[in-house]
């Protein structure tokens, strides 16, 4: 059994790289951060080679590899899609990792490595079933059952924002475009963007999540307004992830998961919306924050193939 367990977030203005032992504790060994050559997939391979050879260096030890990146590898034609990254896409990140890294590696998407971190020894540890909530600049998801990473035929298992806001009221009809090239996707509401044009369209003034929070906390109704409509709208979607999966814990992730609101308000309202004659909702913030990506990637190895 190797020592370490090596993880790697491909984001789009970073690449992080950790070193993780693989036994107990789960110690940090070493860990680096580089500038995401955008545009650039030659250079972002090289980028990623160099940071392992750093830690292994570092550690005296060499790895196994897991990737969290954006977007996904089609099982279909072994080519990333819906990244944000765009250069990424179309290209068989795997086999070109693989070569660059001289060892298999695995891939999974950056939602999927978050929810794997927190099943492992964050905020689902101990859980059998953890549903793990990204809602940042978009919204995503990830599910792990008795710690493996539930992935699917179509390697798209937890893609929760690309369904329509449940029970959806009039003026939420049609629902805003989303660039998925649909209408009313959750993500639209959800997001932090979704967020800010939401204030946008109801009061005028233009601000960014965090002082639509600012201001609700300084009294600004607009804005309590606004954070009620986004709790209601957040109960809405969970209520039928819990209605399908009913989930032990829900971890959220990303900017709008510093909303320490959410924790109390979300699991008050989501009653009403399941089809349950009671309520048991572990609703938690993250115990590894913005580190829960690249420490996912570093658990893809253990949670089988």
């Amino acid at each position: 059994m190797t020592g370490i367990r090596i993880g790697i977030d491909l984001g789009g203005t970073k690449i992080e790289v950790i070193a993780l032992d693989a036994g107990p504790g789960h110690r940090v060994r070493a860990r680096h951060r580089a500038k995401t050559p955008r545009n650039d997939y030659t250079g972002t391979l090289r980028t990623i080679a160099e940071l392992v050879s750093r830690v292994e260096t570092e550690t005296g030890e060499r790895g196994t590899i897991g990737v969290g990146t954006p977007g996904s590898l089609s099982p279909f034609s072994g080519r990333m899609r819906n990244a944000n990254s765009i250069w990424l896409n179309g290209k068989p990140l795997d086999v070109d990792l693989t070569e660059a890294l001289e060892r298999p590696v695995r891939l999974a998407n950056d939602a999927d490595c978050f929810a794997l971190s927190e099943a492992v020894d964050g905020a689902g540890r101990g859980a059998r079933t953890v549903f793990g909530v990204i809602v940042g600049t978009g919204t995503g998801g990830g599910i792990v059952v008795d710690g493996h990473l539930l992935t699917g035929p179509n390697r798209i298992a937890g893609e929760w924002g690309h369904n329509p806001l449940p029970w959806a009221r009039d003026d939420e009809h049609p629902g805003y475009l989303c660039y998925c090239g649909k209408r009313g996707c959750i993500e639209t509401f959800l997001s932090g963007p979704g967020l800010a044009a939401d204030f946008l369209r109801a009061t005028g003034r233009a601000l960014t999540p965090q002082q639509i929070a600012a201001a609700a906390e300084a009294n600004d109704r607009d804005a309590g307004a606004a954070l009620e409509r986004y709790e209601d709208r957040m109960a809405r979607a969970l209520a039928s992830v819990v209605n399908l999966l009913d989930p032990d814990v829900i971890v959220l992730g990303g900017g709008l998961s510093n909303l320490d609101r959410l924790y109390h308000a979300v699991p008050r309202l989501i009653d009403r919306y399941m089809f349950s004659d009671g309520v048991s909702i572990h609703l938690r913030p993250p115990v590894f924050g913005d580190s829960s990506g690249v420490r996912g990637a570093a658990w893809l190895w253990e949670s089988g193939p």
